[in-house]
């Protein structure tokens, strides 16, 4: 393994690896060696267009046929899986088998089961693992910390809203893996609700909830898909401490990313937290809003401040997705493995399979 630089090899060119290219072009401490694919042709493809846009630095990746020929590369240290969910678990094993360290798309599998071997896969091969989560590694969570601890603007925490949403269409519903049970059986719940769960959860200092309840609001199936997969989703958690959570995800409902984590001081509020707004800094509220009543008079006033950091939304050396990339490498680099990132990849799939057990059975709770 080079001295400085993780060295990465892409199983699969599905259109997320192009923004993790750039990621990994801007993280300092690594380089795209090996890009597999189906196809040699596909694989070239795939790196022509990345190239034209963002150099890698300081050779061309080789074109790789077929993913188990990547594992067998002696010039990558780490692999990035964004193949289809129902494909994670047999090249998680191969991989951890193979001696790399994995990075995977979310949700990390169909089940906690499968989630649990492959977190077992890595820790027995000494190798990392981390879902993709970018967020989670964004700096804005860190400073918003100060305002949600015991004592701060917000007071103590009592109920959590995440939402996280977006009109597919048409030709989404009926041709989108993501609504092919085959290929991504929780549908909008493994794709969207891996975001809400991990965002309650941050905000619960990961402690996992007693019992869930969860609906399927609305059933989607693609034209080729053998059975519907969940469109709509809402979802109730309960915490021991008497905290509530909801999360709602929609295929079929506009954009929307928005988290609300309120106390009985006040509230803080994120509008983009799983996709920041384009610009320099990554912005939040906390409010402290106050009725006053004098006789026939009665005022909600508004009494909101904005916080932000330096942070780039997206595309840029300090936005979230590199430091992901860079957190990443450096574990790879200094050869000592980080537990949490797989703790908190289990907690969030253990929470997800929970409210899917919940919305199958007609809302039954669901005990943790």
């Amino acid at each position: 393994m080079a001295e400085s630089v993780c060295r990465w090899g892409f199983l699969s060119t599905a259109a997320i690896a192009r923004k993790n290219w750039k990621a990994i072009r801007l993280s300092g401490n690594g380089a795209v060696t090996a890009v597999a694919s189906r196809s040699q042709a596909s694989a070239d493809r795939f790196i022509d267009e990345c190239m034209a846009e963002v150099p890698m630095l300081p050779a061309r990746p080789a074109a790789v046929e077929g993913y188990e020929a990547l594992l067998q590369r002696d010039d990558v240290d780490a692999v990035y899986i964004p193949l289809p969910t129902s494909m994670r678990l047999e090249w998680v094993l191969k991989a951890a088998a193979a001696g790399k360290h994995v990075l995977c798309e979310k949700p990390i599998a169909g089940s906690l089961a499968d989630a649990e071997k492959m977190i077992d896969a890595c820790t027995h091969h000494g190798v990392q693992f981390m879902d993709g989560v970018m967020f989670s590694h964004s700096a804005r969570l860190a400073a918003m910390k100060q305002e949600l601890a015991p004592g701060g603007a917000c007071g103590n925490i009592r109920r959590i809203s995440a939402s996280f949403m977006f009109h597919g269409g048409e030709e989404f519903n009926r041709s989108n893996i993501r609504t092919d049970s085959r290929l991504e059986p929780h549908g909008c719940l493994g794709d969207l609700g891996w975001y809400t769960i991990r965002m309650i959860l941050w905000a619960m200092d990961f402690q996992l909830p007693q019992s869930v309840t969860a609906r399927t609001l609305r059933h989607l199936q693609g034209t080729d898909s053998p059975a519907p997969v969940p469109g709509e989703f809402s979802a109730e958690l309960f915490f021991e401490n008497g905290v509530t959570a909801n999360f709602y995800n929609s295929f079929v409902t506009e954009n929307q990313q928005l988290a609300v984590i309120a106390g009985d001081a006040g509230y803080a509020m994120l509008d983009d937290f799983v996709l920041p707004f384009y610009g320099p800094e990554l912005a939040w509220t906390v409010n402290q809003n106050v009725l006053e009543i004098d006789n026939c008079r009665w005022n909600m006033r508004c009494h909101e401040t904005r916080q932000a950091v330096t942070e780039y939304g997206g595309g840029e050396a300090n936005a979230q997705e590199v430091n992901m990339i860079r957190t990443f490498g450096d574990i790879v680099l200094k050869g000592s493995l980080d537990p949490f990132w797989p703790e908190i990849a289990i907690k969030t799939q253990r929470v997800l399979n929970a409210c899917r057990e919940s919305a199958d059975n007609d809302g039954q709770r669901v005990t943790l």
